[in-house]
């Protein structure tokens, strides 16, 4: 009889964990979507940029405080805390974030919604090589031909490969276009989230390298915490020499700003915190479903709510992307088993 009611028990809170990730995964997927599209409506492209990350950045410390008070574990995961190790944990990781933010955010207001959500999927091709060197971790065939498939995806987005192969042209192969390599698209578009994409992969190496270096017992709300005040002190340093420096000194710190202006600065700092509840309850593989259907839903709100519409290649090259994240999820490599 007990073993039955502990039978019955466990099923209630894995269907209640199973609903929790399912609302997760929709809210990230929703997130993802509209994330470009705000940020693109609402961040001024005369802004400084730094005055936007330093505020994102507070923002998420904020949430991350909030939610590790409400997870009632705040005073263990202070335990042995010292500023040595916030600054080898969580120091060069930061640097990269900031920059990578900066990154991204030109990106966001030079690239519409799926063209930045596809590019922006690249990031797994540096995440699998980053942790591959920094880390040794391997990938399963059909994760290399996923990979290889996402990359595609991103050439034919940016028309750098023809979609004549897959309308059934007679052509056998897709062809190579040349692109104007000097507009604004690509230097302040395409380059800047290619950018950031790759700096994703890496920081995130190194992030997962030094938390496992302590033994896997940091708390994930208080390395998010360090993350950010570390990327807003080397932010905040980096202003004394930087344009953005001067042109806050010139102008004032809230320049350009709007009462609008905080709504994609806090979707974005909320979405950091969804992420951490997808893994929890849903895990990285169903996660991997959530920015699929998301990509989807940016190419629908794109085309619903903009003039841009969708383009073939944008079709094409979404769907692809779809497919390989799909892939790379569901084919992790097979670890061999020791003979001893």
């Amino acid at each position: 009889m007990a073993q039955q009611q502990q039978q019955q028990d466990s099923s209630t809170h894995a269907a209640a964990d199973n609903q929790k990730a399912i609302f997760y995964m929709l809210l990230l997927s929703l997130q993802f979507a509209f994330q470009p599209l705000l940020t693109r409506q609402f961040t001024p492209q005369n802004i400084c940029r730094s005055t936007v990350i330093l505020c994102q950045e507070l923002l998420k410390f904020l949430l991350a405080l909030l939610m590790l008070s409400m997870s009632g574990n705040r005073t263990t995961a202070l335990t042995g805390w010292t500023v040595t190790s916030w600054v080898t944990v969580a120091f060069f990781p930061a640097a990269l974030y900031a920059l990578q933010n900066i990154a991204a955010l030109e990106a966001y207001q030079n690239l519409d919604a799926l063209t930045f959500n596809v590019l922006n999927q690249t990031k797994t091709l540096s995440a699998a090589l980053c942790c591959y060197l920094v880390m040794g971790r391997k990938q399963s065939y059909l994760q290399v031909v996923s990979l290889l498939l996402l990359l595609l995806s991103a050439l034919i987005m940016e028309k750098l490969v023809t979609v004549d192969l897959f309308l059934g042209s007679s052509s056998s192969t897709p062809s190579l276009q040349l692109p104007e390599w000097g507009s604004k698209h690509w230097t302040h578009g395409v380059a800047p989230i290619m950018l950031a994409s790759f700096i994703s992969g890496l920081s995130g190496a190194l992030s997962q390298r030094n938390l496992q270096a302590k033994g896997g017992g940091r708390n994930p709300y208080l390395f998010s915490m360090e993350l950010c005040a570390a990327s807003s002190l080397i932010l905040l340093c980096s202003l004394v020499a930087s344009p953005d420096g001067q042109q806050i000194a010139q102008d004032g710190f809230w320049n350009g700003w709007t009462a609008s202006t905080w709504i994609p600065i806090f979707t974005n700092s909320v979405g950091g915190i969804i992420v951490g509840l997808v893994t929890k309850y849903a895990g990285s593989v169903r996660k991997g479903f959530a920015l699929i259907l998301g990509m989807f839903l940016s190419g629908i709100v794109q085309a619903l709510v903009t003039e841009e519409g969708v383009s073939i290649e944008q079709g094409i090259g979404g769907g692809l992307a779809a497919v390989s994240l799909w892939m790379h999820a569901t084919n992790p490599p097979v670890l061999k088993a020791k003979v001893e």
